[in-house]
């Protein structure tokens, strides 16, 4: 198959370009041409010497990834549907704010880890998404965005790993896709603003420490192993313990002095005041010194056949005041475009279930709103 560019970050294109018998310069205009300018024609890439802009064509290509449906939310969220092939398809959603722009990105076709409260975990796994795949998402809505926008600037200021899948159970095609978002000729993120979630794959967590610490949120849910054994199942194999540990070796590279624990709010399932208790016990005592940490409390989002439900605005907001009355900073998570199943725990794009048989949970539908959001400036675009 012809390569794609968007698989390459800035040393990858070198390598390709040196094969190709161009200099790195060449790959770094190149890499400004896709990932800066949005440019997908080689001919529009008018500072690229001609003898490369006609090599080029017959190499590679900028593979993008076909758009099933596009939904907007009244609250100004947009989530797109990508086809990724052999009846699979990823969600991505653009979630604006006043003070930033925020695109949450797929990293798997389904999942693995089969997390009780997500619906994407309920259709099981079809298979890792390519390097150019993730990328993939974020050329496509910076550049979608800007347009609509009418703008040069970058309208994009963080990126989350927290789409369908578990980034770090795709570490081979994660990796690169983290430097082209991070790197200056491409995307000019910065390491406080690019984050992965990952539901706890110990190992992996200290890779990235090694090779590309950026921010990390931690898919916590649960205070104690018995319960978090039933509600993420990837604790049998990572316990708490270790994944605390792991949380404390990664702090030291971590661009943020902190870790960010997820926590999804289920009706009398860890919603309750000893399960607060249990949480601020466990943090605190943990290694002595406790895990330098800010919770985000996510209000549950249903789906059919989850068997759960949303703890209530005033449990929630007991369990809130007890954390923070202890000292460790905690908000509860704004529920965003739950009107188009975009909120967090709801993307569940169509996959082939490679992993046990199961009914397909989502109905796609297309809806058309304004959406009311403009960037305000270079720095909060």
């Amino acid at each position: 198959m012809t390569a794609n560019l968007l698989d390459f970050d800035l040393d990858g294109l070198a390598a390709f370009c040196e094969r190709l018998g161009e200099k790195r310069f060449r790959a770094t205009q190149l890499f400004r041409w896709i990932h800066q300018k949005g440019v997908s024609r080689f001919e529009d890439m008018t500072d690229l010497a001609r003898s490369l802009r006609d090599k080029l064509p017959g190499a590679c290509e900028l593979r993008g990834l076909p758009i099933l449906t596009q939904q907007e939310s009244a609250d100004g969220t947009i989530k797109w549907l990508f086809d990724v092939g052999d009846g699979n398809a990823v969600e991505a959603v653009f979630i604006p704010e006043q003070d930033r722009g925020t695109l949450c990105v797929s990293s798997q076709a389904g999942c693995a880890v089969a997390c009780r409260f997500c619906s994407t975990g309920h259709q099981g796994f079809s298979r890792n998404l390519s390097t150019g795949e993730i990328v993939a998402q974020l050329w496509f809505a910076e550049h979608f965005l800007r347009r609509r926008f009418h703008t040069q600037e970058r309208v994009i200021s963080n990126v989350v790993l927290m789409g369908m899948g578990e980034p770090l159970q795709n570490y081979h095609a994660l990796l690169p896709a983290l430097r082209v978002m991070l790197d200056d000729h491409g995307y000019g993120l910065s390491r406080r603003r690019l984050t992965v979630s990952t539901s706890g794959v110990v190992p992996m967590m200290d890779r990235l420490a090694q090779d590309c610490p950026v921010a990390l949120a931690v898919s916590l849910h649960a205070p104690s192993d018995a319960l978090r054994d039933d509600l993420v199942p990837l604790n049998r194999k990572y316990p708490l313990q270790e994944l605390l540990d792991a949380c404390l070796r990664y702090l030291p590279a971590a661009p943020r002095d902190f870790i960010t624990f997820e926590y999804c709010m289920l009706a009398g399932a860890n919603d309750q005041p000893e399960h607060a208790q249990q949480l601020l016990d466990l943090l605190r005592q943990h290694a002595g010194t406790g895990v330098p940490c800010k919770i985000n409390l996510i209000p549950f989002n249903p789906f059919p056949g989850s068997g759960l439900t949303c703890s209530s605005r005033e449990v929630v907001r007991a369990f809130a005041e007890r954390l923070n009355g202890a000292g460790i900073v905690t908000t509860v998570r704004k529920t965003r475009g739950d009107d188009i199943d975009a909120a967090c725990g709801q993307l569940a794009g169509d996959v082939q279930d490679r992993t046990r048989v199961n009914e397909r949970l989502a109905r796609r539908r297309q809806v058309v709103a304004p959406i009311a959001w403009t960037p305000r400036n270079k720095e909060a675009a």
